[in-house]
């Protein structure tokens, strides 16, 4: 078992070299950002496919708002997330950044819940299980984002 040691006892000769220049656009052609847009894209063409499949399956128009609304309360949050983080008062520091993330989380969590608590009210013949299928259906596509590397990922130049 490997055991850490102490600050004081580290073995110091292992030296971090910083990057030049070339190896840093190197590295960022290998490992390319991901793109919060094409994610948010993708949900609301899978929320479009979902409600319109929903909707021709059940042969009813309202199981299909439904559905739709349940992917919206997933899109419209998601959208506000991305906007905010792409703030430039966001990226001005580490610290900002940080703190910027963690706000504009909070604001997602809470848009897509105050939602779900609006649905009610908001659909008339609303379908509970079409609205959750909408919203789980359309969060999964952050594991395909992380999966579809090709997809999300801007091309190298």
């Amino acid at each position: 078992m490997t055991r850490i040691l102490p600050y004081d006892q580290e073995d110091t000769q292992d030296v971090v070299v910083p990057l030049s220049a070339e190896q840093v656009q190197e590295l960022r052609k290998r490992q390319p950002l991901l793109s919060v847009w094409r994610v948010v894209g993708a949900q609301i063409l899978v929320g479009f496919l979902l409600a319109g499949a929903v909707s021709w399956v059940s042969g009813k128009p309202s199981v299909g708002w439904s559905a739709l609304y349940g992917a919206g309360a997933v899109i419209f949050p998601a959208a506000l997330f991305a906007r905010g983080l792409m703030a430039p008062l966001a990226s001005a520091n580490a610290g900002a950044a940080v703190f910027g993330f963690f706000l504009w989380e909070m604001v997602k969590v809470g848009l897509t819940v105050a939602m779900l608590f609006a649905a009610p009210r908001l659909l008339t013949d609303l379908s509970w299980p079409a609205m959750l299928a909408g919203l789980i259906v359309t969060m999964k596509v952050y594991w395909l984002a992380l999966g579809l590397r090709r997809v999300f990922y801007p091309k190298p130049n």
